[in-house]
């Protein structure tokens, strides 16, 4: 199976080079520079779960694809959307399948429409992970996994077929019956804890700490679940322990990654993670009270029109 994986950043190179150290057929579909720095230091990986070091990786540039692939590994920031599936399209033929790792929903609509529901699979990632200065993939934590699935539900051969490949490649490897179902419940706690983050600039004990910091996470997820259960997938019992873990632990030092890239004065998904959340429906106004997710997007995306004259 010819797997390509876009990009070899922090999340695709680090699932992408557990792929190819296990003996998996993996392509980066890369941009000259990052495929230079590949060729002269290697793939390198720093985790918990094993250091490695793959030389000789193979690297792909958009303008030299050679044909299609079987499985396109797609885990960009939502901004890049666009660009980057201008660089996979010559990869994508009649049975391609294209598995996305991004949080939220928008992107399928997006991937969809430009090459049709039946090569798109539902899917998402749990892992902490960075890119160092010298380009090195840091993995911060222990959790390293992929869950994915059809769409329409179900399994599937090509789903059991993708599952097979990553079976004892060094991560977690999760085939799904229902994998819209677990996008959403990811997306919820994500835009929960990113609005509740960024809103405050704190960590989640930060706001614990604060009078009225747990009504206020309390609040953003209540809208988070409805704007969920609108849509036809409301959480379960499951995902509510999760969260109540996560989110109302005293002295968690636990931020969002958007708060991170705020801090560092970086682009942010706060269109694709709050914005398109809001527009899914769920948002109530209370006699034109604004709601807290959206007074947490109206904060983000003032601090993108700041960040747009450079100030």
């Amino acid at each position: 199976m010819r797997i390509l994986v876009v990009g070899a950043g922090a999340v695709g190179g680090y699932f992408g080079g557990r792929l190819a150290q296990a003996g998996r057929d993996v392509t980066f579909l890369v941009r000259p520079a990052r495929a230079a720095q590949l060729k002269d230091a290697g793939l390198v990986i720093r985790s918990p779960r094993g250091d490695a070091t793959l030389r000789d990786v193979k690297t792909v540039l958009a303008d030299t694809i050679d044909g299609p692939y079987d499985v396109v590994l797609l885990s960009c920031k939502a901004y890049h959307l666009d660009d980057a599936i201008a660089s996979f399209a010559p990869a994508v033929g009649p049975d391609t399948a294209i598995l996305p790792l991004l949080n939220g929903m928008r992107h399928i609509d997006v991937l969809t429409q430009k090459f049709g529901a039946q090569r798109v699979l539902g899917g998402l990632c749990v892992i902490a992970a960075t890119l160092n200065p010298a380009r090195e993939i840091v993995h911060l934590n222990d959790l390293h996994s992929i869950t994915f699935g059809e769409l329409q539900g179900g399994t599937s051969e090509r789903v059991q077929a993708i599952a097979a490949q990553m079976q004892g490649a060094g991560f977690d490897a999760n085939a799904v019956d229902n994998v819209p179902q677990q996008m959403w419940d990811k997306w919820v706690f994500l835009a929960t804890l990113a609005s509740a983050t960024c809103l405050n600039r704190a960590a989640i004990g930060d706001i614990l700490a604060a009078p009225d910091g747990r009504r206020v996470i309390e609040g953003l997820l209540a809208e988070c679940r409805a704007v969920a259960a609108h849509n036809g997938h409301p959480v379960g019992e499951a995902f509510e322990g999760r969260a109540n873990t996560v989110l109302f632990t005293q002295g968690s030092p636990m931020t969002a990654s958007m708060l991170r890239d705020v801090e560092n004065h970086a682009p942010i998904e706060a269109d694709h993670i709050l914005g398109d959340l809001i527009a899914r429906g769920g948002d109530p106004q209370n006699g034109g009270t604004l709601s807290l997710l959206r007074i947490a997007y109206n904060h983000l995306k003032a601090y993108e029109a700041r960040q747009a004259r450079g100030a």
